[in-house]
């Protein structure tokens, strides 16, 4: 059974159109032939008649054709909208109405055009946090991993073995606070970047000398690296910023000269400079500007309790000072990271 098919709106019209047209010809042919008493006289009129009925139905047939095709444009821009990049807008149409209608859908196309782009930033910006959320978990995983086993290690050795000597147990005892500070450090680092990130964080400032706080810092890590040499030069410099951030800044700066250096590390305040400074592996320039990023980890080196976040949390609090960090480096040479206090 065959399926009705509707007609193009070129036949539709051409075929109403040729029917009344016919059929008024035809009733005013035979009006005139049977009332006209010269048969040549109706015959010619008859005649004209049928002539300017021709002409009508051809000047409705170009307008007909030149609408369908008008049609035709606009249906093609609604079937390819989503592929499409815009639309012709010096088109010239037949009618006011296919004009109107020609700039609604170009302002229609360019409205789903903009909800594509933000649909499509909105995608890349979802996907870039489920792959950070990915590299936190990773990065937590791996910095937990190490200090965890250690403590079951010497856990357990103390528990299977009530016989082991005094100065072993103290010595595995030892073992264990220290992972067990370890895993303090890496949450407070995590709990301090996850302020930044939630625009949690804000500034308590306070003036004080930077160059005294350089000093208490460099007592708390002699402490805990006692085989390395922390050395500073400068002088005394006041400075108005959050305390308690700074000191997370130079720690941060100082810990990390340390794990990648032998030798010793220098910090220096010059006026409204300060610079650390170390002797160790450096950083390739490709790497110097990705160092700094959440989660980067180096492929080279392990960054040994920072999960990636020590120096783009350094970045951030200079950044909340409206201070910049600076790296100098140089592969199998050392480092040299600075940033110029600012004064409010």
């Amino acid at each position: 059974m065959m399926m009705f098919e509707r007609p193009n709106f070129k036949e539709y019209m051409m075929a109403r159109l040729v029917t009344l047209a016919v059929m008024i010809f035809i009733i005013f042919s035979t009006i005139l032939y049977m009332f006209s008493i010269d048969q040549k006289t109706a015959f010619l009129t008859i005649s004209l008649l049928g002539a300017g009925f021709f002409i009508f139905i051809f000047s409705i047939y170009r307008g007909a054709k030149r609408m369908e095709k008008e049609l035709k444009t606009i249906n093609k821009y609604l079937e390819n909208i989503d592929k499409i990049d815009k639309i012709d807008y010096k088109a010239h149409f037949f009618t006011q109405e296919f004009e109107e209608l020609n700039h609604n859908l170009a302002r229609a196309l360019k409205k789903a055009r903009k909800r594509e782009e933000l649909k499509q930033k909105y995608n890349a910006k979802l996907k870039l946090k489920n792959r950070q959320r990915a590299d936190m978990i990773s990065a937590i995983a791996h910095e937990f991993r190490n200090p965890v086993a250690s403590i079951m290690g010497y856990a357990q050795t103390l528990q299977d073995d009530p016989d082991i000597s005094q100065a072993l147990q103290k010595k595995f005892l030892n073992k264990i606070y220290n992972n067990g500070n370890k895993i303090e450090a890496l949450l407070s680092r995590l709990i301090l970047w996850n302020k930044f990130e939630s625009g949690e964080a804000h500034l308590h400032k306070s003036r004080f000398d930077m160059f005294q706080l350089i000093h208490e810092v460099q007592s708390a890590l002699q402490d805990k690296y006692k085989t390395r040499q922390i050395i500073i030069e400068g002088q005394s410099v006041m400075i108005e910023a959050d305390r308690t951030l700074m000191d997370v800044v130079m720690k941060n700066l100082i810990e990390n000269a340390i794990k990648y250096s032998k030798d010793e590390v220098i910090v220096r305040v010059d006026h409204n400079l300060v610079s650390v400074s170390d002797k160790g592996v450096g950083i390739a320039p490709e790497d110097i500007e990705k160092v700094t990023k959440k989660f980067y980890r180096s492929g080279m080196h392990n960054w040994d309790n920072s999960m990636g976040l020590g120096l783009s949390i350094v970045k951030t609090i200079l950044l909340l000072h409206n201070m910049k960090l600076q790296i100098q480096s140089e592969l199998g040479k050392g480092s040299v990271f600075s940033f110029i206090l600012v004064n409010e």
